[in-house]
């Protein structure tokens, strides 16, 4: 049996763009839309056929965390028709995932921006240390697609990966926090039934802490012991809820022989999720399972290490930085044990609004490529705080405005002049430095 395949191909030009943003979820699409809004020629390409990442095809909600103000984050809760939330969650809601598969289609829709559906990105394209584009997949075969900036919005770090920037992953064992398959209910009777916004809160069933009785259901064989941790959140409609509780651990989800059976078992599990809130919570008699995710909805891979790597205990402090790009950034340190159900720490770590710099965006030994979202440069324990969406949305939008500015000067990102990003950032109203 062959190892190896020797192979060499020349491949097509699909396009030539200053700024080639690698994923669509919430930092891609913020990304992208940053840059084309800041003048820049760009691409966005995204594997899937939808747009949205964990937003629409993960069927993640509510959209969790908080920024400072004026970022795109503001712009999108609107147009997705959900409430301001609060740091954890308590008064979110999921939002619509349907439409909010349009609403982000129509959200990219720039004169200068072109977007590339079911088009994954398999390898990067190397001058030296410099990245000069991707080789992405197509249904017309392998294509070549040339970017001055690329930024690497893809979550699992691929870009860089293929680039060979320095990674990490999960914690000092090398385990990472489980994948889940989130999923919609409906028929629940609003005027019984409990939500539950996760290991935080103490809503009561029948007089008991509802985690307390999803745990002890669990120790007594009514529920598989790694889901005895039932999250349930309200939407946008009445009736329904968004369920966070399928779990699968130790898995490496950019190992692709474990991603069949991840997703074989996670769907078995929202199976005998349904039929246990059928049977023992009131007000979710009638419930049934109406949509689930797309994808597995995966909380940790790779993350590059940057000029600046952050540690929790600096999100803990709410440290400032003058590199600041992302402002007032807040959400627990919210790991999802790795090894067993709930979370991995006995105390939940709350964080005081924190900055994010620069400098953690520009990875180590690759020119002329930022990251964006949860593969940015942080510790395990700062990971599992910055790698919700809201604050993922502020990332994209600070670094596609930062590609575009490299574009515009002629440099690199790690020589960006970051006052000038600064100031660009603060001339669409994003706040800074309020405190």
């Amino acid at each position: 049996m062959m190892t190896t395949v020797d192979y060499k191909k020349n491949v097509p030009v699909l396009g030539s763009y200053e700024v080639v943003v690698a994923g669509a979820g919430p930092a891609g699409i913020c990304a992208a839309v940053a840059a084309a809004r800041s003048g820049a020629r760009v691409a966005l390409v995204e594997r899937y056929g939808v747009l949205g990442g964990n937003l629409t095809a993960g069927y993640v909600g509510p959209i969790l965390g908080m920024v400072g103000s004026g970022t795109m984050r503001d712009e999108l809760m609107a147009l997705l028709g959900v409430p301001e939330n609060d740091m954890i969650g308590e008064v979110g809601v999921a939002h619509d995932m349907e439409q909010a598969k349009r609403v982000l289609a129509e959200f990219v829709s720039c004169e200068n921006l072109d977007v590339f559906l079911q088009t994954p990105v398999v390898d990067a394209l190397m001058a030296g240390a410099s990245l000069e584009g991707l080789l992405v997949a197509t249904k017309e075969g392998l294509r070549a697609m040339e970017g001055k900036i690329v930024i690497d919005a893809t979550g699992d770090g691929d870009v860089a990966w293929f680039a060979g920037a320095p990674v990490e992953k999960g914690r000092a064992d090398g385990l990472m926090q489980p994948v889940t398959l989130e999923f919609t209910l409906d028929g629940v009777d609003e005027s019984r039934a409990v939500a539950c916004i996760g290991d935080v809160d103490d809503v009561e069933l029948n007089g008991e802490r509802f985690l307390d009785y999803c745990a002890r259901c669990a120790r007594q064989g009514l529920l598989p012991e790694q889901l005895a941790a039932v999250r349930l959140h309200r939407t946008t409609h009445p009736g329904q809820r968004q369920v966070n509780t399928t779990q699968r651990n130790g898995i490496d989800a950019t190992c692709v022989r474990a991603l069949y059976s991840s997703e074989l078992e996670l769907r078995r599990q929202i199976d005998i999720l349904v039929h246990f809130f059928r049977e023992n919570l009131p007000g979710y008699e009638k419930c049934r399972c109406i949509a689930s995710g797309a994808t597995l909805g995966v909380r940790e891979t790779r993350r590059v290490m940057g000029e600046y790597t952050v540690t929790a205990e600096e999100l803990a402090a709410g440290k400032r930085f003058p590199d600041v790009a992302v402002h007032k950034a807040e959400f627990i340190v919210d790991i999802h044990n790795p090894e067993g159900a709930g979370q991995a720490e006995e105390r939940i770590q709350y964080v005081m609004p924190y900055d994010l710099p620069y400098r953690c965006f520009v990875p180590l030994k690759v020119e002329n490529l930022l990251t964006a979202g949860r593969c940015i440069s942080g510790t395990h324990r700062a990971h599992a705080s910055y790698r919700v969406m809201s604050i993922c949305m502020a990332m994209g939008e600070a670094v596609g405005m930062a590609a575009a500015l490299c574009v515009r000067e002629g440099c690199t990102p790690r020589t960006l002049d970051v006052k000038k990003l600064q100031a660009a950032l603060e001339s669409k109203g994003v706040d800074l430095y309020s405190k």
